[in-house]
């Protein structure tokens, strides 16, 4: 009989809650989590019990290691596996969460957006250069940029997207609900341009290329979300 298996996730910055959620009826069935994987986590068969979950984001120094684990360890927290800023504990009904109130909630997620904002904008300002400089080259120039742009495209809304939605989650918990809903706007926004350009504008190859990537780049996120979700509600009523 298998001993692992794989469990996708949602997104932590979309779906974090859903995530640990779905960790606890696993573990109720004799399926742990036991680390980290590409886009999920591992789950390893032992006995049935009943344990919950909880991830923190924080960047830890050298020195900072054993006192953060202790912390934690101190509260009831065990802590499974840790994946760069993000680290993943375990704990019995009833233990005091992590976040208890607004202020160390709005701190988690500012310790999330932190490990990845920079990332984001670095990636997309570069990525709107390559593209600039794509369109003004030609020849060989402008296929090698045309090239780079496109997989830097992917990597730069996918990030942009991710610290949208951390922001958006700390801006719920702190009532900001103007902000809230201006970053729910803006992906169906750049996606009605992206379908005009696409489709009613007469704009060069590139640009129509790169208004079918924004197309992709959102439906694609989206659609697994969406599935995601209608996977969560249907285990929860056969839970």
């Amino acid at each position: 009989m298998r001993q692992t298996k794989y469990m996708m996730s949602g997104g932590r910055a979309f779906s974090e809650d859903k995530d640990m959620d779905k960790l606890r009826r696993f573990s109720l069935k004799g399926w742990h989590v036991s680390g980290f994987k590409f886009m999920g986590y591992t789950l390893e068969k032992g006995q049935s019990a009943d344990y919950i979950y909880s991830i923190d984001y924080r960047s830890l120094n050298e020195g900072e290691v054993e006192e953060y684990f202790d912390f934690f360890s101190s509260a009831g927290w065990t802590h499974i596996a840790s994946q760069g800023n993000f680290h993943l504990f375990r704990g019995l009904p009833g233990t005091k969460p992590i976040y208890s109130d607004q202020e160390t909630v709005v701190e988690k997620h500012n310790n999330a957006g932190n490990s990845i904002k920079w990332t984001a904008i670095s990636t997309l300002l570069l990525t709107v250069l390559l593209w600039f400089g794509t369109f003004i080259s030609s020849g060989f120039l402008h296929m090698t940029l045309f090239v780079i742009a496109t997989i830097l495209t992917i990597i730069a809304i996918s990030t942009t997207w991710t610290v949208l939605a951390i922001y958006n989650n700390k801006w719920k918990v702190e009532g900001r609900k103007g902000l809230v809903i201006l970053t729910k706007m803006i992906p169906p926004l750049l996606f009605l341009v992206a379908v005009i350009i696409l489709v009613a504008s007469d704009s060069g190859r590139s640009v129509r290329i790169l208004a079918a990537m924004v197309i992709g780049a959102i439906s694609f996120p989206t659609a697994i979300w969406m599935i995601m979700s209608l996977k969560h509600r249907l285990g929860g009523r056969r839970a």
